[in-house]
């Protein structure tokens, strides 16, 4: 039997039964993650002072044990080949934001253009965490109490080397798709990003009008009283800056075209010395579709296309 700590002798049962076509973890030495928001999880994860039993389940992520993962809001299951010839079951739960709570997120990206340009292209910025945090519900656990990790093997640590191996691989699978973190959540990137498409395309209209929409009381349940935990937004959502030239337009002055011909290809507002630059990776196409289904392929299949994206990128 294992120590309550951890420090149990499940290890000394015997090598892992071999896997061939397993999830491997891309890194295969240091540390695991490459983007701000897979290595800002695994830094809240390393910070419940979870010591060794991370580490433990590092070389089993990188050996390729981990045979599926999958990613639904409040739950992420997957299939871990330990010693036995069964392989175990691991789910980790973490509570999804309810959609009163989305709703009132969406309509603050969706009221800058920041934002919803970012997300749009398959980015997550990183000032996306603050709108969460001021939101009241940050987006990674605050304490491993917020988790709920189970595993099917004998060994009673929290976490084994099972869970220890999902975890690092749902770090990489956040890198490969960082709307996964989200979906973890309770938002796909379908539903997410059709939402900031409406939002940024309706613009600003009263409760009761054609097209407009209704208050969050009626569209989410709530009522007088019933708070969410997130600050309150005007019942329409935020108002919405007018883009484009009906920005520009609306801020012409009042007076005749002839007196103002020579500033009229003058810019609206001052710019930079230098253009604004966008770098982007070769497989940002991947991150905008998102892994594929699990029949064909699901997230082996996008690392493979991804290794061969960056191999014809640096070609």
């Amino acid at each position: 039997m294992s120590e309550p700590n951890g420090g149990g002798r499940f290890a000394d049962y015997g090598r892992p039964v071999r896997v061939d076509g397993g999830l491997k973890a891309r890194s295969t030495r240091g540390a695991i993650g490459v983007s701000w928001w897979s290595r800002r999880f695994l830094e809240v994860l390393e910070s419940f002072a979870l010591g060794t039993r991370l580490t433990r389940g590092r070389s089993y992520a990188r050996r390729g044990q981990v045979l599926s993962l999958t990613v639904a809001p409040g739950l992420v299951t997957a299939d871990v080949q330990g010693s036995r010839p069964q392989p175990y079951q691991v789910a980790i739960e973490l509570a999804p934001f309810p959609a009163a709570l989305w709703d009132r997120i969406e309509r603050e990206l969706a009221a800058q253009a920041f934002f919803s340009a970012r997300l749009l292209a398959g980015d997550l910025p990183a000032e996306l965490e603050e709108v969460f945090v001021a939101a009241g519900a940050p987006l990674f656990p605050r304490s491993v109490g917020e988790l709920t990790q189970r595993c099917s093997c004998p060994d009673f640590a929290v976490p084994c080397k099972h869970l220890a191996a999902t975890f690092y691989l749902l770090a990489e699978a956040f890198d490969a798709d960082p709307f996964e973190l989200l979906h973890w959540r309770g938002r796909s990137r379908t539903e997410l990003l059709d939402r900031l498409r409406r939002l940024r395309g309706a613009g600003p209209t009263a409760p009761g009008r054609p097209g407009g929409s209704t208050s969050d009381a009626e569209t989410t349940g709530g009522g007088p009283g019933r708070s969410t935990g997130a600050p309150e937004l005007p019942a329409n959502g935020p108002e919405l800056p007018a883009a484009g030239a009906g920005r520009v337009l609306a801020n012409l002055p009042d007076t005749p075209l002839d007196e103002t011909v020579a500033a009229f290809w003058a810019a609206p507002v001052p710019l930079p010395d230098r253009p604004p630059s966008l770098v982007t990776e070769p497989e940002l196409l991947l991150r905008q579709l998102g892994a594929p289904a699990p029949t064909i392929g699901g997230h082996g299949l996008l690392e493979r296309l991804r290794r061969a994206y960056r191999a014809l990128g640096g070609a």
